[in-house]
């Protein structure tokens, strides 16, 4: 692997170094501070035999060091691989072996079990950040003992982001065009658009970050803060009430959530959120999953105008954006395509569908991935001849070019010939008083082919009975849309991103 087509002309440093770059709880992060522990845990690995283009795998909770241990790998020309720290010691073994890590940084409890699930993987070693064991390197011990020497690098350290594997084994895609360099004028253009021309971030800036760091919203939001003049705060973990005190007690003017944190957020009683001043923030970003207009009013309700959503992948990148106007103006959108995306509706051949047409959203953006890491060039099932990426999400465009996005073409349910789209059912279902969260998905069935069965989590001490929720649907859904089966479960499984595993429902519920 190479990381020549890192991004960046000059060493890297965040545009304000006068004062602390990072906070988390008590604890502040200089640029002085965070370049020395940089340079000697790059100095650490360098000794355990990590070389330019070897592979790191940062295994680790939201939290400032993650940003110590991503310069470090990037002064040794390394890359780094963000892997999940609930997978277990068997799953995440897969992703080491699968891009070969040589290196392993953790931040287990007790890494006893990750030590015996890896000892087949031959890594020169496994730094821990806490507690230390056998098999494992104290964190602060290499650091303490490595040399502080500076070392270049040009910008934080290109990662490796794994597909959650909901569909299949997990794959590997090097994210925001680092294999497959674009044009340097193009991506920054690109970038500034992605962060809504300055709205996203700036001087001044103070952007909590309490979304998990294995995705690519962590990493990215956290450099363009940085970059930008601001200031990182971490959150190790998301509490709702927790979070308001904390956009409350740090001044945040910046927040990047995804709908289910948001969902709970707005389900606080009205005397709990009232207790603390919001007014401090200025801008919140909400994406990675179905983000429906109930959820999109009770936010802005509490929180402001202040509302911008995105749609991306993991393989192509951020595709479309829409600003509190946008979501006012055409509720439902996500927006329109950033600068230097291309975005089309295809039908199951690749054929172009018009405007208004429901169909597969296949896009064409500066960092769409060429293949997956140790596989090969896409074929022809994701990537088309022109070189647009399909998605494998349904949608449409209207005839100004916003994007309305229905569902995953594997959640479509298909019953006696006719698609349904799970999201619109869980829409609905979500506004009802009792429900917290709901998730539709298909079973087989013998007539139909499939029905839209609905797992339900209500909120606490609420009651709903399944005529109740069909009664609520009356007039708002079209009754071959309605669920033909209500499963009430204690907690909706989610992903650390907030998209629910409809994967693990399927299993649970036949």
């Amino acid at each position: 692997m190479s990381t020549d087509s890192v991004v960046g002309t000059a060493p890297f440093a965040p545009e304000d170094t006068s004062e602390a770059c990072a906070y988390q709880g008590d604890v502040e992060l200089t640029w002085a501070d965070w370049n020395d522990r940089a340079n000697r845990l790059a100095s650490a690995m360098d000794s355990m035999g990590v070389k330019p283009g070897d592979v790191v795998a940062i295994r680790v909770r939201t939290r400032i060091e993650w940003l110590v241990i991503s310069l470090a790998i990037s002064k040794l020309n390394a890359i780094g691989v963000a892997v999940n720290y609930r997978l277990t010691a068997p799953e995440s073994a897969y992703i080491l072996r699968d891009c070969n890590v040589r290196v392993a940084i953790i931040d287990d409890d007790d890494p006893a079990e990750t030590v015996k699930g890896w000892a087949e993987l031959g890594l020169l070693g496994i730094i821990s950040l806490d507690r230390v064991a056998d098999g494992t390197l104290s964190y602060e011990a290499l650091i303490a003992e490595g040399d502080p020497t500076h070392r270049d690098a040009l910008d934080l350290a290109p990662l490796i982001i794994y597909s959650s594997g909901t569909t299949g084994a997990p794959k590997g895609a090097p994210i925001n065009g680092w294999q497959n360099p674009p044009d340097p004028k193009i991506h920054a253009e690109y970038n500034m658009s992605v962060a809504f021309d300055g709205a996203a971030a700036g001087p001044g800036n103070r952007t909590l970050i309490n979304l998990p760091m294995h995705h690519g919203a962590g990493p990215g939001f956290t450099r363009a803060s940085l970059m930008s003049g601001g200031k990182v705060v971490f959150d190790r973990k998301f509490e709702p009430e927790a979070t308001l005190a904390l956009i409350e007690r740090s001044g945040i003017t910046h927040w990047i959530a995804v709908p289910t944190m948001l969902q709970r957020l707005v389900n606080l009683p009205a005397e709990t959120t009232a207790k603390y001043d919001l007014s401090s923030l200025r801008f919140l970003l909400g994406g990675a999953a179905p983000f429906d207009r109930e959820l999109k009013d009770r936010a802005t309700a509490l929180l402001g105008r202040i509302i911008h959503e995105n749609y991306g992948c993991t393989e192509a990148g951020m595709l479309t954006g829409a600003t509190p106007d946008d979501l006012e103006q055409r509720p439902g959108t996500s927006g329109r395509p950033f600068r230097h995306v291309e975005i089309k509706i295809i039908d199951e051949a690749g054929v172009e569908l018009r405007a208004g047409a429901t169909g597969e959203i296949a896009v064409r953006t500066p960092t769409v991935i060429t293949g997956y890491i140790g596989r090969g060039p896409l074929g022809p099932d994701k990537l088309l001849p022109d070189g647009f990426y399909r998605t494998g999400d349904i949608g449409h465009l209207d005839a100004d070019g916003y994007l309305f996005i229905y569902d995953r073409i594997t959640d479509v349910v298909i019953s006696g010939g006719v698609n349904i789209y799970p999201a619109e059912i869980e829409a609905v279902l979500n506004t009802h008083p009792a429900v917290a969260v709901s998730a539709v998905f298909g079973v087989k069935h013998e007539e139909a082919g499939e029905q839209a069965v609905a797992a339900v989590q209500l909120r606490p001490g609420a009651t709903a009975t399944a005529d109740d929720l069909l009664a609520f649907c009356e007039g708002k859904l079209a009754k071959y849309k309605w669920p033909r089966r209500f499963e009430f479960v204690d907690v909706i499984p989610t992903s650390p991103m907030g998209k629910i595993l409809k994967r693990v429902l399927r299993e649970e519920i036949r």
